[in-house]
């Protein structure tokens, strides 16, 4: 099992970043377009617990995957989870948190998956998968803060 953990700060408030983080759809707005990152279901304006929304991820070097996940354990206006149901990993739980920090939100993101495939999966972590979660994660860092900060300042990435 493998544990990805990101903080990162923006120059918005809990309200802000909790109506941006609630809407499913903004998952579009913040995920590379190599990706070619795809909702298929239908999904409302506002995540619910149980609601399970179906992705088509394209995964350079893996193909075009159907990702399907559940949103659970909201806690409304701090935290939520998505859970991989099927989809490319053997395991995928990925929790969301944002806190008050003066007048910055904190968001943290901590993601415990597994990789497919078995040992082959070990090695395939190590020579891809990590580093594309990062370059997934990286790209996210900015976007949220494009969308979310509300002054123009750089972003404010906070080490793990």
């Amino acid at each position: 099992m493998y544990i990805l953990e990101r903080k990162q700060r923006v120059a918005a408030s809990m309200e802000q970043v909790w109506a941006f983080l609630q809407n499913p759809a903004n998952l579009d707005r913040i995920t590379p377009e190599d990706l070619r990152f795809h909702i298929v279901s239908d999904i409302p304006a506002i995540m619910h617990n149980g609601l399970i929304i179906e992705y088509r991820i394209t995964i350079p070097l893996m193909g075009t995957h159907t990702w399907v996940t559940e949103i659970k354990h909201i806690r409304p206006g701090h935290s939520f989870v998505d859970e991989q149901r099927l989809g490319p990993y053997r395991f995928w739980y990925h929790y969301h948190e944002i806190r008050q920090e003066g007048d910055m939100v904190l968001l943290i993101d901590k993601v415990m998956y597994q990789p497919p495939f078995g040992v082959f999966g070990l090695l395939l972590h190590r020579l891809y998968i990590r580093r594309t979660l990062d370059r997934i994660f990286r790209y996210r860092e900015v976007q949220l803060h494009n969308y979310l900060s509300i002054s123009s300042s750089k972003p404010h990435p906070v080490d793990k």
